[in-house]
């Protein structure tokens, strides 16, 4: 029974994530805006979708998809729309790019490298430098200093 009242508690939190005054009379193109929320964050949560906030920034970006699509844009319009103003990282899930690819790879890279310069001079013996004169006196003169 308690699940139950949980799930229906859920079910109507999300009900009232959104106003029903600002959904689109089209039930298409509400499906479409639905499923472009899910795919951009929210700039103020930044782990979540703007689907699943409830700041104020992500009203105005449902707002802004909404009026997007109620003009007659695309769905990848709208997408690029959000990225030119917004920046790429408003998409929770961003293209594929040069750009992020090096993002991505540098860490592993750096890494990488670190270890395979480590196992290098682990392997390689650095041979000793031999002493200079001056250092080989001044060195039996310590030794024979201690001694007495």
């Amino acid at each position: 029974m308690k699940k139950l009242l949980v799930l229906f508690a859920a079910v109507f939190c999300m009900a009232a994530a959104s106003d029903p005054s600002e959904r689109l009379p089209d039930p298409g193109q509400e499906a479409r805006a639905r499923a472009i929320f899910a795919e951009v964050r929210c700039l103020v949560c930044q782990n979540e979708s703007i689907d699943d906030s409830s700041a104020e920034l992500a009203a105005d970006l449902r707002l802004l998809v909404r009026d997007q699509i109620r003009s007659g844009k695309s769905d990848d319009q709208v997408r690029t729309y959000l990225t030119d103003r917004y920046g790429e990282f408003v998409l929770l899930k961003p293209a594929f790019s040069w750009g992020n690819a090096v993002l991505w790879g540098a860490p592993f890279v750096v890494v990488i490298l670190g270890v395979l310069l480590l196992l290098r001079n682990l392997r390689t013996p650095r041979p000793y430098a031999e002493l200079s004169e001056a250092e080989a006196a001044r060195l039996a003169a310590l030794a024979d200093k201690e001694q007495t």
